[in-house]
């Protein structure tokens, strides 16, 4: 016994050194795209992220963040928890599948032979290593995200339970069930994912303790689904909720100062604990205690919640939502601004409401007292327009689209029954889980969004070199899913309870997820981190496969140490494919551009600027620099989406670093949650031709009875009277200031008039027009190139572009979608300010997230050599152009959307050759494409539409250059690629 633990121990830590060496080697020197930005500066600051928030795991992140050296190494620090997290991860996984391994062979009590000894350890070194190197697991293991960490608390949970069910019977065996409880807690500190392990755990007790029944376990599923619905909702918002209710009915009520309702709920639920646990001990209850202290434990690990509002309560530079108030809290904790997905019945895409009903009444913080606030509004709909498992709901046009897609919709006639069920079957089961199951175990196409399975074999002849040349382009020979379905067949066979609670494992970290998660049929990227847990139980498979294999070898081996070691040799196979074929597309040991892009866009602006960004790959890496590298901190990022919260507003208008605030002349109560959320288009005739913007802010804050119209029942709004604004500029004033280029100064308008093509006015826009107004050209106000048009407000003709953003000006550019160029200071920002670190370097791998910045990049290379060619200074514009193909060759990042305009540039520059052979290269990769892509189907929209507009751009290039028979070549090829995507 001994020696099999030290044994099992010794080769545990081997496996867990490997995949350590492994993480730590491809881990991402910097922040990545998506959350990892946003996490790393929230861990270093601990400032308050987007909801529901990771408190637990920001606190750890910052631990490991006082490592850094310096700040630059901040990122690199909090990336290595994820490494950690991960070969922990893997570390507890060998020690499960070693334990399920060790039920297989030996009787309890016996000792193992050499031989079994040898499988158990193949049998869990071979599972242990597949989920080392799969693709979803790799990937959450080298960036600073909670999955890595949530994927840690399912691994240590689920090998405790294994712990306490070998340890029943002897003294204080509870314990395990206390630690369990208390990791549950600490894990929705992380994400909320570790619940749905509960369920497993719950048979495992079951069968442990009673002899299995088909009703009792009907019952054991009941009891372990009231326990994940009493922590999901009674524990995490619940708590807090009563503790809010306590709060407002105290302070409202008695008049007692604010946090006295608080303590009351605290001092209370305290003596009903004090009281449950003395009463369960004066009457024996073990049940009850263990109950109580495992609710007591999962508390006291849900208490690193409190670092929530201790944080918010200091205004930190980062505090989504300001959730500094017991109220505010509970409305982070539910997500509220997130909105609800129906998941067992309600409306379908096309139901229309038949009333409203009001929802609890909301409160906010007041002087003395909560003061009640506009209720939350519920829809009401009609019976005849629910239906069970609505799948198909989403209203939003881009959806409807994608509904059609996949099931046949037909306009005015709402979805079936069975058409729920087939978009559930084919889109959020099929396509949106199994599809990234076999990304995991068998293969994947490419790293193209939405790519599909790769079953056998890279080559493809009809591939274009953008999927051919992926490094993400894997292939394992069907290995990993061949033994795992072995290991399966083999435990069921052999212990067919323990195949059981797996598979409950694997169902509720997956498929069960799937079905809550209820996904929209347009995603904005890959979802498949989600169900690293799953894929996490099926490892489990593949490491008993191992011991299937050498029970499959029996016949003809009859030495079990032989045929052990053939078994593991066969199954190492497995993660050795999966390791070649994935490192290279899985090391992001060079990967720089998440900052550099950045920082390159914070160059893009000038001194104590104000820049408008669109979403998570725009914003959480200049939040990074800024709150971590401290790079740039004059510039006031500003997201506008959250502009139409009433909190971010209030940020703005503080003080932040070097960033002056806003000079808003809004007051909160213009822009409080409930008020002035939309302004609708009604149109006023005295006012038809043109408002003064600063007179519309102006009645706008006066509430003016001008602007009113009744909006439904009791109901009143502020409206937008015209759609034509004017602003009148002090000329003089803006030439001493020398934003505008030199070129454009005798064009500075007295007055900026301009139309916002919309029906109603956000929250955001009217914030932006206040700022507008009331800013008198103090401070340089910028869109990021990315932001899209609809939130330009009408403004883009009199932009000028300085970098990757556009700066408002009072000259009127002449060109609605793109503004004019100031040569200069872009020259400078570009050539010599902006970095571009490792895009040349062929054995770094950079994903579709990485080329879409690349490819604005180059957007912006180009406009610049063209605007230097309009005023004929060829040199420059050559020196620009040769410039942006060191920094940006093709042969490391693939031609794009924005490439065809550096055709007719090569040919006015005097390099016709280089202009035919770009025009030809580009031809041939988009025709490929777009053969590839349309037999892929309907799901490659975007690929086929990005194609065929490049084609259409290689036409007017070929044109342009006089190549009127290749320009006819190519019009007849697209002419036949339209009738294909019209059909």
């Amino acid at each position: 016994m001994t020696d099999y633990r030290k044994i099992n121990n010794i080769v545990g830590w081997v496996v867990f050194f490997i995949a350590t060496t492994v993480y730590v080697l491809t881990l991402e020197p910097t922040a990545s795209f998506w959350d990892a930005g946003e996490f790393i500066a929230c861990s270093y600051k601990l400032l308050v992220p987007h909801p529901p928030g990771a408190p637990f795991y920001l606190l750890v992140g910052r631990l490991f963040s006082m490592f850094a050296a310096d700040p630059t190494q901040v990122a690199w620090w909090v990336n290595l928890l994820s490494a950690l997290c991960s070969s922990f991860t893997v570390l507890f996984l060998f020690w499960t599948i070693t334990i399920l391994a060790r039920r297989l062979l030996i009787k309890e009590g016996a000792v193992p032979t050499n031989g079994n000894l040898l499988l158990i350890m193949g049998s869990g070194v071979v599972g242990a290593l597949a989920y080392t190197f799969s693709d979803s697991a790799w990937f959450s293991a080298v960036e600073a995200e909670v999955y890595a960490m949530s994927s840690f608390f399912t691994a240590i949970v689920f090998w405790a339970i294994l712990r306490w069910e070998a340890k029943v019977g002897e003294a204080h065996s509870d314990k395990w069930l206390i630690l369990i409880a208390y990791l549950v807690g600490l894990s929705i500190g992380a994400h909320l994912l570790n619940l749905v392990t509960i369920p497993a755990l719950a048979f495992i007790y079951y069968f442990r303790l009673y002899k299995p029944t088909f009703w009792g376990g009907v019952v054991a599923f009941a009891i372990s689904a009231v326990v994940v619905v009493a922590i999901l909702w009674g524990v995490i918002p619940g708590l807090p909720t009563v503790a809010g209710n306590f709060e407002v009915f105290f302070v409202n009520n008695f008049g007692l100062p604010f946090g006295s309702g608080l303590i009351v709920f605290v001092v209370l639920l305290i003596a009903a604990i004090i009281f449950g646990l003395r009463y369960s001990i004066k009457h024996t209850n073990r049940v009850l205690n263990t109950a109580l202290l495992c609710f007591v434990f999962v508390v006291i690990g849900y208490s690193s919640y409190m670092m929530i509002p201790i944080r918010s309560s200091y205004n930190p530079t980062i505090d989504e939502n300001d959730p500094d108030d017991i109220l505010t809290f509970v409305a982070y904790l539910k997500r509220e601004q997130y909105g609800d997905r129906p998941l067992l019945y309600g409306p379908q895409y096309n139901a229309q409401p038949v009333s409203q009903e009001e929802g609890a009444m909301r409160y906010r913080r007041g002087e003395n007292r909560y003061v009640p606030t506009t209720p939350k509004i519920e829809p009401v709909y009609d019976s005849k327009d629910k239906t069970l498992l609505p799948r198909i709901y989403s209203d939003q046009p881009q959806h409807i689209d994608a509904y059609k897609k996949w099931v046949d919709l037909r306009e005015g006639q709402a979805p079936t029954f069975g058409q729920n069920m087939s978009f559930l079957m084919r889109y959020q089961l099929g396509f949106m889980y199994w599809r990234y199951f076999l990304w995991n175990f068998v293969g994947r196409e490419s790293d193209v969004q939405n790519a599909g399975v790769l079953w056998f074999g890279k080559s493809d002849p009809n591939a274009p070199d953008r999927v051919l040349e992926s490094e993400a382009r894997n292939c394992f020979y069907l290995l990993p899913l061949l033994i795992g379905i072995i290991g399966l067949i083999y435990h069921v066979r052999k212990a067919e309870r323990d195949a059981f609670v797996i598979g409950l494992l694997f169902f509720f970290t997956g498929i069960a997820i799937a079905l809550y998660l209820n996904q929209p049929p347009v995603e904005p990227r890959e979802r498949d981190y989600t169900f690293a847990g799953s894929f996490y139980a099926f490892s489990i498979w593949i490491g008993l496969g191992v011991m299937g294999l050498a029970d499959l070898l029996g016949k003809g081996l009859k030495n079990t140490q032989a045929r052990a070691a053939v078994a593991t040799v066969i199954g190492l196979s497995v993660p050795v494919i999966m390791a070649v074929e994935g490192w290279d597309d899985h090391d992001r040991s060079g990967r720089y551009h998440s900052v550099d892009s950045a920082k390159n866009l914070l160059d893009s602006v000038a001194p104590n600027g104000i820049l408008f960004t669109n979403g998570d790959n725009d914003t959480f890496p200049l939040w990074y620099a800024q709150e971590v590298e401290g790079y740039r901190t004059d510039v006031r990022v500003a997201v506008l989406s959250y502009l139409n919260t009433d909190w971010y507003i209030d940020q703005m208008k503080r003080q932040a670093y070097l960033s002056d605030p806003w000079p808003l002349s809004l007051e909160n109560d213009n822009y409080r949650q409930g008020t002035n959320d939309y302004l609708p288009y009604v149109e006023r005739e005295q006012v038809a031709a043109g408002i003064d913007l600063g007179q519309y802010i102006s009645l706008v804050k006066q509430n003016h009875p001008a602007l009113q119209v009744q909006y439904g029942q009791g109901t009143t709004l502020l409206t937008m009277p015209t759609k034509n604004f004017i602003l009148n500029v002090d000329q003089e004033k803006v030439r001493q200031m020398g934003f505008v280029a030199d070129e454009k100064e005798d064009e500075i308008v007295s007055r900026m008039q301009w139309t916002i093509n919309k029906s109603l006015l956000e929250k955001k826009h009217l914030v932006m027009l206040d700022l507008l107004a009331t800013n008198n050209w103090e401070r340089p106000i910028y869109f990021s190139s990315t932001v899209n048009s609809a939130d330009f407000i009408g403004l883009s003709d009199y932009f000028q572009l300085e970098g990757l953003a556009y700066r408002v000006v009072p000259v009127k550019s002449g060109n609605e979608e793109q503004g004019f160029v100031n040569k200069e200071v872009m020259f400078e920002n570009m050539m010599k300010e902006f970095k571009f670190r490792n895009f040349d370097d062929p054995n770094i791998f950079y994903d579709e997230n990485y080329y879409r910045f690349s490819a604005n990049a180059r957007d912006k290379f180009a406009r610049l050599a063209s605007a230097y060619l309009e005023e004929g200074n060829t040199a420059r514009a050559k020196e620009v152009v040769d410039y942006a193909f060191t920094v940006l060759p093709g042969s490391t990042v693939p031609y794009d959307y924005y490439t065809p305009q550096f055709i007719p540039i090569y040919d006015a520059i005097g390099e016709p050759e280089k202009a035919e052979q770009l025009l030809n290269e580009m031809a041939q990769d988009s025709q490929k494409a777009l053969d590839y892509f349309f037999e892929k189907g309907a799901l490659f929209d975007t690929e086929i539409q990005t194609n065929m507009v490049v084609l259409q751009q290689l036409i007017g290039a070929a044109e342009s250059m006089g190549m009127q028979d290749r320009a006819a070549q190519l019009q007849q090829q697209f002419m036949q690629y339209l009738q294909r995507m019209r059909r």
